[in-house]
Order: structure tokens, then C-alpha cells, then sequence
């Protein structure tokens, strides 16, 4: 795999469970790699383009996660940081509808929510542009070298978050079925590497920090390895 979007390829849409949500809803690869591609088609309609940036909310979760992975698709970068992304003039910007009141984006700026209608009508209802957009893969052209995440320690690019996230899968032995914990949020590029793009990359199960249907998983990503948390091995995000 060269870049991101090659994760969403149409013949990994399995069966196989991809995610499950902070409230313990499960996807499958199919389910997400598809929202994925509506995803990217919500952004491309608001704006995002290859060198565009999207600004996405930090905290784990659906939304978020597709968020990413299509602008990723796109070749626009994601900056973890949508208070940050209004102030750069970032192309798209991806909250929470209860933040909405806390953003007054310049023109040029789409702001879109999740999580319920917004109030205001210039935003975007993320939810309602999903279900309805189309399910096939927008055209794009990305190269690895390409920023894929910005953030306030520097830029992240493809080759070297798929790189990161190679190693981490390899080192800690992620195989399709193996739960991944993430147990921080995506401001932070290696946390991104370890619990999402790693397990995505070999058929594993992406699990944001729950609340969640399952008890445990079997990898925890962690910032503290003292941290008392359930899985037997963790990948500690300092060590990296």
C-alpha cells in the first residue's frame, strides 16, 4: 500500500468486522470502506480537493473516522483540530453540532456537523449528505509523499503514517480478527498509525474507546503503559 485510500480498495469490502464504534456498534469492511467513498464525495462537494485541508474533531468515532479515511481518499490532508482549521482557513471543517456556535467560519470555509441538524442553515448536515450520497469512489490522484495529516508538531505524509503503521502491525503480531484498542484521541499522528490505519491494514478490528459492546480487545493504544487498562499488550504512544 502507497497511500491511504489504498485501504479502501473494492475487494477488501468484507465481511469481517472493520470498527466498532464508542457506543458499540459494529461495521464491517464493507460498511465503512463504502461510507469511506461517501464520505470523500461529501467533502469533494464542500470544497475538498487534493492539497485542500479538512479539519476534523479529534474524539474517536464514526463520523470522524470516515472523515478521515475519505479526505485521505481525496488527497486532502486532516488536520485534528477544527478550532485550529477555522482560524487557517482550512477548506472543510468537521464538528460536532453541539461546537456549532463555537465556529464562525470566513467564506471560503464550509463548516459541516454531526451528531444531529444544525441551527444555522450556511452548515451542513454531515449525517444527511452521507446516507444520500453516492457509494462509488471519487476520482483522485495522491502520491505518497502527499500530507495526509497536519499537526502541530509537523506534517504527517502517507508513506510515512503507512510506514509507522507497518512496523507498528508487524512488531505486535495484528492479524485479521485481533481487536485494537484506541484508547486516545486522533490529535495525535501516531495514535492514528497504531489504531487505525495498522489494524485496517491487515484485517484487524479498529475498537474506539468505549463504552463499547466488547469486554476487551487484545491490543490497548495507550499513552501511559501504566495506565490500568484491560488488554494484555499494549502499544504505549510514547515509545514510539
Amino acid at each position: 500500500m502507497a497511500v491511504v485510500g489504498d485501504l479502501l480498495g473494492r475487494d477488501r469490502r468484507t465481511r469481517t468486522t472493520a470498527l466498532v464504534t464508542p457506543n458499540g456498534s459494529e461495521r464491517t469492511y464493507h460498511d465503512l470502506i463504502t461510507n469511506a467513498y461517501k464520505a470523500a464525495n461529501v467533502l469533494r462537494y464542500l470544497g475538498a480537493r487534493e492539497g485542500s485541508t479538512v479539519a476534523v474533531d479529534p474524539q474517536p468515532g464514526f463520523h470522524t473516522t470516515v472523515a478521515f479515511l475519505g479526505a485521505a481518499r481525496l488527497g486532502a490532508a486532516v488536520r485534528f483540530d477544527p478550532h485550529a482549521g477555522i482560524a487557517a482557513g482550512d477548506r472543510v471543517v468537521v464538528a460536532p453540532v453541539a461546537d456549532e456556535s463555537d465556529f464562525d467560519p470566513d467564506p471560503g470555509t464550509n463548516l459541516t456537523v454531526f451528531g444531529g441538524a444544525p441551527d444555522r442553515p450556511e452548515t451542513t448536515h454531515w449525517e444527511g449528505e452521507l446516507w444520500s450520497e453516492n457509494p462509488g469512489t471519487p476520482p483522485s490522484e495522491v502520491d505518497p509523499a502527499d500530507i495526509v495529516i497536519r499537526g502541530g508538531d509537523g506534517d504527517v505524509s502517507h508513506r510515512t503514517l503507512l510506514a509507522l503503521a507497518t512496523g507498528i502491525a508487524d512488531d505486535y503480531g495484528m492479524t485479521e480478527g485481533t481487536g485494537v484498542v484506541l484508547r486516545v484521541s486522533f490529535a495525535e499522528p501516531h495514535a492514528v498509525a497504531a489504531g487505525v490505519i495498522a489494524p485496517l491494514s491487515c484485517g484487524a478490528t479498529v475498537v474506539l474507546d468505549r463504552s463499547s459492546g466488547r469486554e476487551n480487545g487484545d491490543i490497548g493504544v495507550v499513552r501511559d503503559s501504566n495506565r490500568n487498562v484491560p488488554e494484555p499488550r499494549r502499544v504505549d504512544l510514547a515509545t514510539l
